[in-house]
């Protein structure tokens, strides 16, 4: 028998981009005796038991062929009410997708042409110059450091004629920062003025801290919002989210969604419409007082930006690479991530507080002795 080399046939799209550093340290967490987990992006609360309970009713009741790809007519009936009540836009349709980053992943394969230019602000989430590259889109990138405020005048001198999309987020990860409202109507205007798509990436929305939640959707009626359930109800692992913009961009996503993903997992998505009935209020009010808890924690011993948002935390290296000082706090079995996994910059790290109060002491503990 003849062996060839399996690695001439990998497609050169997967080489654009390693594995992501998180995983790394999904890995390493799973070595240590007692580690002092603060490198996690999901909430550190359960699903409630009222929502757990809706799906396994699902489950036991029958509810598990597909669902349509567009998702179950109910939680789509919901959804949309929720959001016209929101944004009253005469051409906002809705579609149920595998998770966000399901969500993430149409868009760019329904949008993004080989050598469109996609703006994106640095640091970001892991997940969006791979996808860029993937469907053969040029991620082009724009600073926000130090204190990751977007500033309009740099998105203009990147924007050019192959400039297709810009991709935002906030509340954002890794940093938590908010964006003003300035800032979303800036860059809702400048979009619309250049005839440029925006994506809004709102999967933080409910855990905004410092007044209402808004979006730049209100400012431009064609922005498309990616949404879900991931983390505002701890179901990181039912991959429900949703996606709303105008009617033609959203069917080529659900034409797409048809090919690919099929459809989002179908009793999970009947336990997300019992979730739109659940306050979860009590539990972002627990992760503003983490985020207080945490600021409170490394004031006078980093420099950081205090986030608005999200459960994370970017605070500076206090010497050399961040690379180089995050392997110091896993010396000290303090698990964090190192910001060049986001960015273009080694220079800053970031900090899950989606963790117990005993364990942000005791990482507030390691941090302030490593400063």
């Amino acid at each position: 028998m003849s062996h060839h080399d399996a690695n001439a046939w990998i497609a050169k799209r997967t080489q654009s981009f390693d594995s992501s550093g998180i995983r790394k340290m999904f890995a390493l967490a799973a070595t240590m005796k007692n580690p002092i987990n603060l490198s996690i992006g999901l909430p550190d609360f359960d699903v409630p038991a009222p929502i757990r309970e809706a799906a396994c009713d699902a489950i036991q009741s029958g509810k598990n062929a597909y669902s349509m790809t567009q998702g179950i007519t109910p939680l789509i009936d919901r959804l949309k009410s929720e959001i016209h009540a929101q944004y009253k836009h005469d051409d906002r349709s809705v579609f149920v997708s595998s998770g966000t980053s399901g969500g993430l992943v149409l868009a760019m394969l329904a949008m993004v042409d080989p050598g469109d230019e996609v703006i994106v602000f640095d640091p970001y989430f892991v997940m969006y110059v791979p996808l860029i590259q993937l469907v053969g889109g040029v991620p082009v990138l724009v600073d926000t450091y130090p204190d990751f405020r977007i500033d309009l005048d740099r998105v203009r001198s990147a924007i050019t004629p192959r400039t297709k999309l810009v991709l935002f987020n906030s509340p954002s990860n890794p940093t938590g920062v908010a964006a003003s409202l300035e800032e979303m109507r800036g860059i809702a205007e400048l979009c619309d003025k250049h005839g440029i798509a925006l994506i809004s990436d709102e999967i933080y929305s409910r855990f905004h801290f410092d007044g209402p939640v808004r979006s730049p959707a209100e400012f431009n009626p064609q922005t498309i919002v990616i949404d879900g359930f991931s983390k505002s109800h701890a179901m990181t692992g039912w991959r429900i989210g949703y996606v709303h913009g105008p009617d033609a961009i959203i069917q080529s996503m659900v034409k797409l969604q048809q090919y690919s993903f099929v459809c989002a997992p179908t009793p999970l998505q009947h336990a997300a419409l019992a979730a739109m009935d659940f306050d979860m209020t009590h539990h972002y009010m627990d992760y503003a007082r983490k985020r207080d808890r945490i600021v409170s924690g490394l004031e006078g011993y980093y420099e950081f930006v205090k986030p608005g948002g999200a459960f994370y935390v970017f605070p500076k290296a206090p010497s050399g690479t961040a690379t180089e000082f995050v392997s110091r706090c896993i010396e000290k079995e303090l698990l964090v991530i190192p910001g060049k996994i986001f960015s273009k910059h080694d220079t800053h790290f970031r900090i899950s507080f989606a963790a117990s109060d005993a364990m942000l002491d005791r990482g507030i503990e390691v941090l302030r002795s490593l400063a």
